[in-house]
């Protein structure tokens, strides 16, 4: 019986992709507008992407190199979530100027805050080269081409598919971007790490900047005579509000899927991979976290590095969690064997694949092990940071994170991949833990020493060593060069085997679109979530006594009164605001802040995160309980309106 199911899922993986499942290319999204349109879109493919007209793509950004962000004003108004302006209004911050905690609202222009090292792009337009290159045109001179067409131009030659198909990508970039609004962390951040890829979730994930450009309209560093960006185009905002079973559409770049793995990276990422770091960050988030509850001063200094370590931590847990409960790794076998029987060519790739799984497994752990460990402690230490008045206290938790991750590197990394500096440290000092006292003493009085360089460069040395074995530099996954050849043969051997299969190609930071629904799902037997959360589920979370659950008191009193203005609504009959809700879209990381849009395109929400059973999408995507999580737009606008006191910003917006 236990066969017969793994056998039928497997099977149904092979089927084309399901309603909701995909990341399509915009340039080729008139192959997918009639689904589209069935479920529910009433625009055209031209409407989301054209060369020829102002399009859906000409209101998208790439954000900070890692994040999605829209435009929602004539004048370069930018949405994005907060958790991506987050280390922007970090660096703003101070004890006595505390925007993480109190929020930042601009009253006027000169209020804007430049962000040194910020930037955001536009897609100009995205083409097809393979057969360019395959007739021997230079990749370099194409790009080299693309990129003097204008001023700020960037250009990338991407591979789909493991390189079955390559394409031109045209950016414009513009490095002038202030920060103009945020709300206080515990609306921003709202539950916190707690509440990370939880749903219900209750998060005011938002943030907004604006672009600014030369007086040409042209990207421009800085300056104080930089004026607003107009954009081709800004979205529309709808405060109709949906219901469930709309249709959805997301819109940005999502960072990096695997769903063409073999079944050998899907046990490696389970079983291996994902459990050891989520150990290894439990140690550090636990004495990071130490630090933050004794002084204000190191909440703020570790706020940004304690997200950033657990956001991929969490999300590694349900990503295990999830492919246990899918049996990802017993499907994926099933669909090899299947493959296998069907096509000889496919039965030897396999065969070829698995080897090189074989060879190359222990290496790139212990390349991971090491990234975790040696790799993320400081080098050095400035003579300012050792004099702060905080640093004390800073100095004895930065002791305990050399302490935690020289002992994991030492319990986890593959015996011969260990580096010769750090063997013959503890030999000589008696442990890991007593070799990181010696070292954290020099590394914090000044850091360039013979122990701490020879450390370093044994660390570069075995990692390039690792990178030299697997013949790549393009590690961002398992894999090597000898298994991405195989992959790009074994991904044209089953687009062949199986043509009624609807593929799409893996993300890689490219602009996508993904559709689906405004959906609820059963999280547990006779539990089930619906799609929407409120403000009442904001007051019943509130407790003064925890950071990352204490609201301002101004949305206690709002609740209070409720004196919601236009952003009230009736659910369920009562008179409450709207704050997140879910829908079917597939996503992944860089999707963050990309823009939730209904049928007709207009912006509904700001994507920030999936369910935690949903993590597992990047490899494996259940239609049935893979959810991504909006905040809603109506939410933000009362908030920038009602809490912020910034309603002159909803001036500048279309809003229905």
């Amino acid at each position: 019986m236990k066969r017969t199911l793994l056998t039928l899922f497997a099977l149904l993986v092979l089927l084309p992709a399901a309603a909701d499942e995909g990341m399509w290319l915009p340039s080729l999204i008139s192959a997918r507008i009639d689904d589209m349109r069935a479920k529910g879109f009433r625009l055209s493919a031209e409407d989301i992407y054209s060369i020829n007209r102002a399009s859906m793509k000409d209101a998208v950004v790439l954000f900070d190199g890692g994040c999605t962000g829209e435009l929602v004003s004539a004048e370069g108004l930018l949405l994005t979530n907060h958790h991506c302006g987050y280390d922007a209004i970090q660096r703003h911050s101070t004890v006595e100027h505390d925007y993480l905690t109190h929020g930042f609202w601009a009253r006027s222009r000169a209020e804007e805050l430049p962000n040194k090292g910020l930037n955001v792009r536009f897609l100009v337009r995205m083409e097809e080269v393979t057969d360019r290159i395959a007739a021997g045109e230079n990749p370099e001179e194409i790009i080299a081409r693309a990129k003097a067409e204008g001023t700020g131009y960037r250009a990338d030659i991407e591979q789909m598919y493991y390189g079955n198909q390559q394409f031109l990508f045209v950016y414009e970039q513009f490095n002038d971007v202030r920060l103009v609004a945020a709300p206080p962390s515990s609306i921003g951040k709202f539950g916190g790490d707690t509440d990370n890829w939880i749903w219900p979730r209750h998060t005011g994930d938002f943030s907004i900047f604006r672009i600014y450009a030369s007086k040409d309209n042209k990207p421009a560093d800085y300056s104080p005579d930089n004026v607003p960006y107009r954009p081709k185009k800004h979205f529309t905002i709808s405060t109709k509000g949906f219901q469930e079973g709309d249709f959805t559409m997301i819109y940005g770049f999502p960072g990096n899927t695997q769903e063409y793995i073999l079944s050998d990276a899907a046990a490696y990422i389970a079983e291996r991979s994902d459990p050891a770091k989520i150990a290894i960050r439990d140690g550090r988030l636990e004495i990071i976290s130490r630090a933050q509850e004794s002084d204000p001063a190191l909440r703020i200094h570790y706020a940004a590095k304690h997200a950033s370590i657990a956001n991929a931590w969490k999300k590694w847990q349900g990503e295990v969690l999830g492919l246990n409960r899918m049996k990802t790794v017993a499907a994926k076998q099933e669909q090899e064997e299947a493959f296998a029987r069907e096509n000889p060519r496919g039965a030897e790739l396999l065969r070829e694949m698995k080897a090189e799984y074989k060879r190359i497994i222990d290496p790139y752990f212990a390349r991971e092990i090491t990234v975790e460990t040696l790799r993320v402690l400081p080098t050095s230490y400035t003579a300012k940071e050792r004099a702060e008045a905080f640093f004390p206290a800073r100095r004895e938790t930065e002791r305990a994170l050399f302490r935690w991750l020289f002992g994991e590197y030492a319990r986890r990394c593959p015996a011969e991949y260990r580096i010769p500096a750090f063997l013959d440290g503890v030999a000589a000092n008696g442990s890991p833990e007593a070799f990181a006292e010696r070292v954290f003493e020099e590394v914090w009085a000044g850091g360039e020493t013979p122990l701490n360089d020879s450390l370093r460069s044994d660390t570069k040395r075995m990692l390039d060593h690792i990178t030299w074995l697997l013949g790549t530099t393009r590690l961002r996954n398992l894999t090597s060069k000898r298994l991405n050849e195989l992959y790009r043969e074994y991904l044209h051997e089953l687009r062949q085997t199986w043509p009624e299969r609807a593929f799409y190609p893996d993300a890689n930071l490219t602009l996508r679109v993904a559709y689906g629904a405004i959906a609820g799902y059963e999280y547990a037997d006779g539990e089930y979530h619906k799609p929407q959360t409120t403000l009442d589920g904001i007051i019943a979370k509130d407790n003064p006594e925890i950071y990352d659950y204490d609201i301002p008191q101004s949305l206690r009193d709002l609740y209070a009164s409720k004196e919601y203005g236009r952003w009230g609504v009736e659910i369920d009959g009562r008179r409450t605001v709207p704050v997140c809700f879910l829908a079917s879209n597939h996503t992944t990381g860089g999707n963050s802040g990309s823009p939730v849009l209904n049928a007709d395109g207009e912006l509904i929400g700001i994507n920030f995160d999936r369910t935690w059973r949903s993590t597992m999408s990047d490899i494996a995507f259940d239609p049935t309980i893979c959810r991504n999580i909006a905040v809603d737009i109506r939410y933000v606008l009362f908030v920038v309106d009602r809490i912020g006191g910034a309603g002159y910003l909803l001036k500048e917006m279309r809003i229905k």
